[in-house]
């Protein structure tokens, strides 16, 4: 890449879409563009907001007097793809296609790669996706659950995961494809994961394993929680809300927030306590357990996502960790920059882009 060259970054939400222009890691312009109800509404599919999302950042450019001769590359966010290892993309047509029907189900972000290849076909530049949440590289004794009908299956916030692994790599002088790490994002759901030369061997699905978060439950005792399906106290759905988004610190506390429940704490609260340090406790089981999958052989435990900012949260999980590997403290996500970073690696032949027909089952 040369001093002049720009990449876009595009990152779809629910109601938004992230964008940012960077030169090199440097962003020089970053963006939410928001999205009404109204407007979204409209829409009775996912894939048909493509247009008015697309129209949307192609004004954007041009109020921003972007020239986009000086573009070389468009990243996306990564959608719901077919179960596939991390790694950049180039944005081909069978992804497409699954992006288009949302092979493991529709959210936003599955626009992401199709929005990069639009704008990037007009310029004749290339496009890319980076470590979606499809990414599945654990073992495959990890897959086994202990009942035959049911298969543990891989769901992860790769992006950030993978992206603060290669920013600890450099801090403390390791090789990302020749190293071992634990890592744990803390957000509303908490996924804590073994990675070793580069790939996510086990992980547990933040929403229906692990330790509770600000709004899941985590794992549960599977006796009394069949006893509830089947006590028809709760429909379906709400049972699920309970588990997935009402669950966690909203269930205890009535909050999600973590700021919060440093208040309560620090104005003598002991049930804020105990349900906070209940917390740090299961994650940091969790990542004993995960460490296990190493052989113990840990370079650092790598605490991430926005509840590690948490200083009391923590330094309970360090407390209880840090006989295993040294801490690293990696607080918040930075997708954008992720994103970015993924595609230079391509552009500066540090890697090659994979192609998702060469990565992927087609075997449906």
């Amino acid at each position: 890449m040369s001093g002049n060259d720009l990449i876009l970054v595009i990152n779809p939400g629910s109601t938004s879409t992230k964008i940012a222009l960077f030169n090199k890691e440097n962003p020089i312009i970053t963006d939410n563009l928001f999205h009404s109800l109204e407007e979204i509404n409209k829409y009775d599919s996912i894939y048909e907001q493509k247009g008015m999302r697309e129209k949307i950042i192609m004004k954007w450019l041009e109020e921003k007097g972007v020239d986009l001769n000086k573009l070389v590359a468009i990243v996306g966010r990564g959608g719901l793809l077919r179960p596939m290892p991390g790694g950049t993309y180039k944005v081909t047509k069978k992804m497409l296609e699954d992006l288009k029907i949302g092979y493991q189900g529709q959210h936003a972000s599955n626009l992401g790669g199709v929005i990069a290849y639009d704008i990037s076909k007009k310029l004749n530049i290339p496009s890319f996706i980076v470590d979606p949440v499809a990414v599945d590289e654990i073992l495959d004794e990890a897959r086994i659950s202990g009942m035959p009908e049911i298969k543990r299956r891989s769901l992860v916030h790769a992006l950030n995961i993978k992206a603060v692994t290669r920013k600890v790599c450099k801090k403390i002088d390791k090789n990302f494809y020749n190293s071992s790490f634990v890592v744990a994002h803390l957000g509303g759901g908490i996924s804590v994961c073994p990675i070793e030369n580069g790939k996510i061997l086990d992980v547990n699905n933040a929403n229906e394993e692990g330790p509770f978060s600000p709004e899941r439950t985590g794992s549960l005792p599977v006796g009394d929680l069949i006893k509830i399906a089947y006590s028809s106290k709760y429909p379906y759905k709400e049972l699920k809300k309970k588990i997935i988004g009402k669950g966690g610190l909203i269930a205890y506390l009535d909050t999600n927030d973590g700021r919060l429940v440093d208040r309560m704490i620090e104005e003598g609260n002991k049930k804020a306590e105990l349900i906070l340090e209940a917390m740090a406790y299961q994650i940091a089981k969790e990542i004993g357990s995960m460490a296990t999958v190493l052989n113990g052989n840990v370079d650092a435990i790598i605490l991430t996502g926005g509840l590690a900012y948490n200083k009391r949260l923590s330094t309970w999980i360090k407390e209880r960790v840090e006989f295993i590997s040294p801490i690293e403290l990696v607080p918040g996500e930075e997708e954008m920059l992720a994103l970015v970073e993924g595609a230079i690696r391509i552009l500066n032949k540090e890697e090659n882009a994979k192609i998702y027909e060469e990565e992927v089952c087609f075997n449906d």
